[in-house]
């Protein structure tokens, strides 16, 4: 399926380099740790869409992870 000759694969991964671009423009961490946790998600999908590029996959989960651990259990 494609929207404007692009795929629905390339529109998830333009659309996490985006997300992922913004959470950097951030000031607030914790509202950066939130808005790059949802970037990373869209590339964890975006890497699964590419049959399983495992790199991008266990990167951005990581990431995600890494991201989890200061939001929720190290908190002050």
């Amino acid at each position: 399926m494609d929207m404007l000759g692009i795929s629905v694969t390339e529109w998830v991964g333009y659309l996490a380099s985006f997300v992922l671009l913004v959470s950097f423009t951030m000031k607030d961490v914790t509202k950066l740790r939130i808005v790059n946790s949802v970037g990373c998600a869209l590339f964890v999908v975006y890497g699964i869409m590419l049959d399983t590029s495992w790199p991008v996959v266990i990167t951005n989960g990581s990431i995600m992870l890494i991201n989890a651990y200061y939001l929720f259990l190290k908190k002050g």
